[in-house]
């Protein structure tokens, strides 16, 4: 049995090497709670040998201190900036699929923050795309986290 995702006998790239028409599955900003399930079956696709999800939850802690309460909010533009994250990444990468969803709002200690997932050709192109997903979104998408600690200071994060 030939292998799906090598090159054809003529030597040329098969399909599925390359990126996907249109790989960007689901982009979300949302107050409810997240499904890790949901995103990763949003990323599904057969041309895909490497799959890569990120899961970020709220921890109890941050740089030493305990946290009480953590809450989340975004610019109205967030979700047009994170479609310019995600098309920039499929543009450079031979993505097959796509998926981000952020969570707003107050959540708890366990809670889903963010998740991301991204299937390629290959695992390593996989792993790639996802740190960049979740490393662009971070850094570029204008998604604040508010946290309040157990000894009454707080501090905004990505402000």
């Amino acid at each position: 049995m030939a292998r799906t995702d090598a090159p054809s006998a003529t030597g040329r790239e098969h399909p599925g090497e390359r990126a996907a028409a249109d790989p960007i599955r689901l982009l979300a900003i949302r107050d409810a709670p997240l499904s890790v399930d949901e995103v990763f079956r949003a990323v599904g696709d057969d041309a895909a040998g490497g799959t890569a999800l990120f899961v970020g939850t709220v921890r109890d802690h941050d740089g030493g201190a305990d946290v009480a309460a953590l809450g989340y909010s975004a610019h109205p533009t967030a979700e047009a900036e994170l479609r310019r994250v995600a098309e920039k990444i499929a543009a450079d990468l031979p993505v097959r699929a796509l998926a981000a969803v952020h969570r707003v709002g107050d959540l708890s200690v366990g809670d889903l923050a963010v998740v991301v997932a991204v299937s390629c050709p290959h695992r390593a192109e996989a792993f790639e795309a996802c740190r960049r997903l979740i490393d662009d979104l971070k850094r570029e998408v204008p998604i604040w986290k508010h946290q309040t600690y157990t000894d009454g200071t707080e501090d905004w994060v990505g402000a």
